[in-house]
């Protein structure tokens, strides 16, 4: 192998970073330099870093069993899919892997209950532009981002793509084939563009009009991103499905395509399924993290503190316009639109010792452990300040010689 090779696939372009612990929202180096993490391993950590009551499900079961199979009853797969489906509109849920699996098996879903209906050549999704729902060959397709599709072959058949928040031309691509909408209530990877409440309320009425079902991907906007359970209750929509992950483990890997009784009428006995989905040591982690999340409070303090997050970061861009654009996002699921290259922004704040996520858009994601505190926002704030301070000097000597 030579020289600075590596046997890992390079599909990463990863930071020199090598994080051996954390706590909360800090991660340890192993160097010993500490950070703040405001990117929460892209949304995923909710409770942060080693909270101890995750760290206790997960050790009690992993001295009991890990894998068993769905060969067999699993006892916490009941418990957590009656917590969910009692917190939510679902009536039904399967466990996956991870947030595409959980796309999959809702794009099955949407399809199959059309099939058990007697209409099969009702299997097409519309989706909307700057979508993200994965990187499966079917989630690709109903991303529909160039970048993503190139080089793995035609398009997987069945996917219609439509502008973001463009009513008409939605209307304009349902025809007697298409079988649901498929939208995230806030585009993550597309730039944190949310999705305003009157435009999902006419993706229902859509749906109701033509027997379509809806569908939510709520993988990075789920389980109290946004300051609600679920960011579908902000507009008083109820889809028919839903797929989620990332906050549902707090970084155990492992998602949930939740669905009404109805949708996933058509999903019998032997037309899906799963090795590892709705392991042992997935449900004890997923039901500790809906103890911590479900908590009398917590959404609340979630509210508390993106208010505070929210209006700190409207000051900064009135402070530094060359270096903030536009502030976007919902909750603890926030975006700042650059007004520089979003790389330029990332670097500086990872100087800083804040992590941050890029997205599309040029837009840089902040996505803190939704246990943060408003001390621990503050300190974020205070260090993108130091940021945006050091690229602003930057840039006054460019625009002397312009």
């Amino acid at each position: 192998m030579a020289e600075n090779s590596t046997p890992l696939f390079n599909t990463f372009a990863r930071a020199p970073l090598r994080f051996e612990r954390g706590e909360g929202v800090w991660l340890h180096t192993e160097d010993g330099q500490t950070y703040l993490d405001f990117g929460a391993g892209v949304a995923v950590t909710s409770c942060g870093h080693s909270h101890p009551h995750l760290v206790a499900a997960l050790k009690d079961q992993a001295e009991k069993v890990w894998h068993v199979s769905n060969l067999y009853e699993v006892p916490g797969q009941e418990k957590l899919a009656a917590r969910l489906t009692a917190a939510t509109f679902a009536d039904k849920a399967f466990f996956t892997n991870s947030g595409a699996e959980a796309l999959e098996c809702a794009i099955k879903t949407a399809r199959r209950y059309h099939y058990s209906k007697g209409h099969p050549e009702r299997f097409h999704i519309i989706t909307f532009e700057g979508a993200f729902h994965g990187r499966t060959i079917a989630t690709i397709a109903a991303g529909g981002q160039a970048k993503y599709l190139e080089g793995f072959g035609p398009k997987a058949e069945g996917f219609d793509q439509v502008p973001f928040d463009d009513l008409d031309a939605l209307k304009a691509a349902i025809t007697d084939k298409t079988a649901a909408l498929l939208i995230e209530p806030i585009q993550g990877e597309g730039g944190i563009r949310v999705a305003s409440n009157e435009f999902l309320r006419e993706l229902r009425a859509l749906c109701d009009e033509h027997g379509l079902l809806l569908i939510f991907d709520e993988v990075q906007t789920g389980v109290g991103r946004t300051g609600k359970f679920f960011a579908y209750e902000w507009s008083g929509v109820t889809p028919d499905i839903m797929a989620i992950a990332k906050g549902i483990g707090g970084g155990f890997p492992f998602g949930a395509c939740l669905a009404t009784e109805e949708a996933a009428s058509g999903m019998v006995p032997g037309v899906h399924g799963t090795t590892y989905g709705g392991n042992p040591l997935a449900m004890a982690a997923g039901n500790a993290v809906l103890d911590v999340v479900l908590a009398d409070g917590f959404l609340q303090n979630v509210r508390e503190v993106s208010l505070i997050f929210r209006q700190g970061l409207a000051a900064l861009k009135d402070r530094f316009p060359d270096v903030i654009e536009e502030v976007r996002g919902e909750g603890l699921l926030l975006g700042v639109k650059a007004a520089i290259p979003n790389g330029e922004l990332l670097m500086a704040l990872r100087k800083q010792h804040l992590l941050a996520v890029p997205a599309g858009d040029n837009v840089l994601r902040l996505l803190p452990p939704l246990t943060v505190t408003a001390e621990e926002a503050r300190e974020g704030l205070r260090r993108l300040e130091q940021a945006a301070e050091t690229l602003t000097a930057q840039q006054a000597p460019k625009a002397a010689q312009a």
